[in-house]
C-alpha cells in the first residue's frame, strides 16, 4: 500500500549517523527517494549502501550546501521534503563561558539550519508545494545548567519552526517540528549524567517516520518525556531554577 511518503523525494540532512541516518533508512523502506548528506562521506557511504543518493556537505558552509542542494534536486528530479538532522551537542560551563563552543553550537544547530532552509524554501515556494522537517529538542523547551548553549539553539530552532508554520502554509509549504528527548547516539554517548526515557535511533526514526505519515506538525518523543515536559513548562521560573539549580542538587 502506497504511503504519505511512498513517491516522496526527500533531503536529510545530518545523516551519516543517529537519528538521521536511521530516519533515512525508515524512509527508503516506507518507499520514499532519498538523498543524505554530512560533514562524514565515509559514513555517509555506508548509510546509503547504495539505496539512497549521497551527497557529502558541512551545513556552516553556506555556498557547499546550495550547491548540494542543486545536486540533490539534480539527483532526485526534484525535491519535496527537506529534513534538518544535523547538530552539535557539547556540555557547557557557564561559570567557565567558553565563547568558541557557544558559538560552535550557534554555528551549527542555527546557522546550519538557515543555510539549508535558504537552499530550499524559496523553491519549495515557486513550486506552490513544500515541506521543512526540524529536527530541534526537548532541551529547547526549559533552560537546564548544562546545556546553555544547546538549548538556546534548540529553542531558537523551536521558536523559527513554529513561526515558519504560521507562515508558509498560503505559499503551500507545511512545517513539522520534531522534538526528540533522549536518543542512544554517538552525539549522546558521552553524556555522563542520567537520561531518562532514552531510547535508540531506530526507534526514533519509526516515529518520526510515523508521525510525518499521520500528517503531525509537531512531533514529540518518547511519549513519557513528552508529558514530563508539558509539565514541566507550567513550572513557574523561580521553582524551575530550585528544582535545576546545581547548587541545589543533593
Amino acid at each position: 500500500m502506497r504511503t504519505a511518503l511512498s513517491g516522496q523525494r526527500v533531503w536529510v540532512v545530518g545523516a551519516s549517523s543517529g537519528i538521521g541516518a536511521q530516519l533515512a533508512d525508515e524512509l527508503v523502506r516506507r518507499g520514499a527517494s532519498v538523498a543524505v548528506s554530512g560533514r562524514r562521506a565515509s559514513e555517509l557511504e555506508a548509510v546509503s549502501g547504495g539505496r539512497m543518493r549521497s551527497v557529502p556537505v558541512d551545513v556552516t558552509d553556506a555556498d557547499a550546501v546550495a550547491e548540494a542542494a542543486d545536486a540533490v534536486r539534480d539527483g532526485l528530479g526534484g525535491l519535496d521534503m527537506v529534513i534538518h538532522s544535523a547538530g552539535y551537542w557539547k556540555q557547557f560551563d557557564a561559570a567557565s563561558w567558553d565563547r568558541e563552543v557557544f558559538a560552535r553550537h550557534v554555528e551549527v544547530n542555527l546557522l546550519g539550519l538557515n543555510n539549508v532552509l535558504a537552499s530550499v524554501v524559496p523553491g519549495f515556494v515557486e513550486q506552490g508545494r513544500g515541506h521543512v522537517v526540524g529536527i530541534a529538542s526537548v532541551a529547547g523547551y526549559r533552560g537546564l545548567a548544562g546545556s546553555e548553549a544547546y538549548g538556546a539553539t534548540k529553542a531558537a530552532q523551536l521558536n523559527l519552526l513554529e513561526a515558519m508554520r504560521a507562515s508558509l502554509p498560503p505559499h503551500g509549504v507545511r512545517v513539522t517540528t520534531v522534538a526528540p528527548g533522549f536518543v542512544r547516539t554517538e552525539m549522546t554517548s558521552v553524556n555522563e549524567f542520567p537520561m531518562p526515557f532514552l531510547i535508540d535511533a531506530d526507534e526514533a526514526g519509526r516515529t518520526i517516520a510515523d508521525g510525518l505519515e499521520r500528517g503531525d506538525d509537531t512531533i514529540v518523543f518518547p511519549k513519557r518525556m513528552a508529558v514530563a515536559m508539558a509539565v514541566a513548562r507550567l513550572v513557574p521560573g523561580r521553582l524551575w531554577t530550585t528544582l535545576t539549580s546545581r547548587g541545589g542538587r543533593a
